[in-house]
C-alpha cells in the first residue's frame, strides 16, 4: 500500500471513530481512548484535503445507522461509559483485524470495525527466504520438501538484491519466480491439509482474526458505504436489555474442506483457493518494492463468500 493510500485509509478510521462517538453520545456517554494509534490517524486526517475529508465524513455517517440497528448494545443508556479505540498496527499482525474497537467493560462485551477504503483486500502476506507461512497461518511448519523447493529461488534473488537489479529488469520473473514460488505454496497447503483437515477453518480465521467483526467499506466512485458481517463465532447482535437488533446478522460457518486449489486461467501470479460452504480467495503474489529482494507479498481478495455472510450497502446524502 502507498503512502498516499495508508494516508487515507488512516484518515477514514479517525472519521468513523470520530462519528462513532458523536452519535453515540446522543444516546449515551462514550469516551475515546487517546492512544498512540489515534494520534497517527488525526495526523492522517489533517494532512489530507478539505474536499476528501466531506466525502469520507459523508462516508463515515452512512454507516452509523445501521451499525446500531445491528447493535442495540452501543446505545443502550446504562450508568457505564462506552469506550472507543483505534488499534495499533501490532494488533494487526497477532491476528486481529478489526481498526476500531467498540466497549463496555462493565458487561465484557465489544464489537470490532475493520475500515476500508476503496478496497476489499483481506491481508498483505508474504512469502520469504526464512518466513514460514504454514506455522504461521495454520500452525503446521512448512516442510523439509518445501524448503528445498523455495531455497533456490529465494537464493537467486538474493543475489539479484545485493547487484541492486529492480523487478521491471528481471524479465522472466513470472516464470522463474512467480509460477515455481506458487506451485511450492499450493503444494505445501495440499500437503498440510492431507495432515490435518481443521486446515481450512484455521486459514480462514488467520486471513480474517479470530475475533467476530463488521467490516465497514467506503466505495467513493459509488457513493456508498458498505458493511459486510463477520459473525464467524456468534459474538456479533447480542440483544441488549432495552431490545432486540432490528437488522438479524445469521452465524457464518467455517469451511471444513478445501474443494479445490489452481492458477487463475491465464494468469501466471494468481491462485484461487475454494473451499466448502461458499469460501473463495484469491492470492496474488506481487513485488512489493522497486528492487529485487528474497520476498514477495499477497494481495489476498475474498471473491466467494457464505451467504450468511450479509453485505448491506448504506446510500450517502447528498455531499455539498
Amino acid at each position: 500500500m502507498s503512502r498516499h493510500s495508508n494516508d487515507q485509509g488512516r484518515a477514514y478510521e479517525y472519521i468513523c471513530l470520530m462519528t462513532l462517538s458523536e452519535e453515540i453520545n446522543r444516546y449515551r456517554e462514550a469516551s475515546i481512548e487517546q492512544n498512540s494509534a489515534y494520534h497517527a490517524a488525526r495526523r492522517a486526517w489533517s494532512s489530507i484535503d478539505a474536499a476528501l475529508q466531506d466525502v469520507l465524513r459523508e462516508s463515515a455517517k452512512a454507516a452509523i445507522a445501521t451499525v446500531f440497528d445491528m447493535e442495540p448494545m452501543i446505545i443502550e443508556q446504562s450508568g457505564d461509559v462506552l469506550s472507543l479505540k483505534i488499534q495499533s498496527d501490532e494488533e494487526g499482525k497477532a491476528g486481529d483485524v478489526r481498526d476500531i474497537v467498540v466497549s463496555r467493560k462493565d458487561i465484557k462485551w465489544e464489537i470490532g470495525l475493520s475500515i476500508k477504503h476503496n478496497h476489499f483486500a483481506v491481508k498483505h502476506s508474504r512469502l520469504a527466504k526464512n518466513l514460514d507461512f504454514g506455522a504461521k497461518w495454520y500452525g503446521i511448519p512448512c516442510s523439509q520438501s518445501y524448503w528445498e523447493t523455495v531455497a533456490p529461488i529465494f537464493g537467486r534473488l538474493e543475489q539479484e538484491r545485493w547487484r541492486g537489479c529492480i523487478w521491471r529488469a528481471l524479465g522472466d520473473k513470472d516464470t522463474t519466480v512467480y509460477v515455481p514460488l506458487l506451485n511450492a505454496f499450493m503444494a505445501e497447503v495440499t500437503r498440510s491439509y492431507a495432515g490435518d483437515p481443521a486446515v481450512p477453518q484455521k486459514m480462514v480465521e488467520y486471513l480474517l482474526g479470530e475475533f467476530d467483526f463488521y467490516k465497514v467499506i467506503s466505495v467513493d466512485a459509488r457513493r456508498v458505504t458498505q458493511i459486510q458481517t463477520y459473525n464467524l463465532h456468534g459474538r456479533l447482535n447480542r440483544s441488549a436489555r432495552t431490545g432486540k437488533p432490528k437488522i438479524f446478522v445469521p452465524v457464518a460457518a467455517l469451511p471444513t474442506r478445501i474443494v479445490s486449489m489452481g492458477f487463475k486461467p491465464g494468469s501466471t501470479n494468481t491462485v484461487e483457493l475454494y473451499m466448502d460452504g461458499g469460501w473463495q480467495f484469491s492470492f496474488r503474489i506481487h513485488n512489493a518494492s522497486t528492487y529485487v529482494e528474497p520476498s514477495l507479498k499477497f494481495d489476498i481478495q475474498i471473491i466467494g463468500m457464505p451467504a450468511a455472510i450479509n453485505s448491506i450497502e448504506c446510500k450517502w446524502n447528498q455531499i455539498p
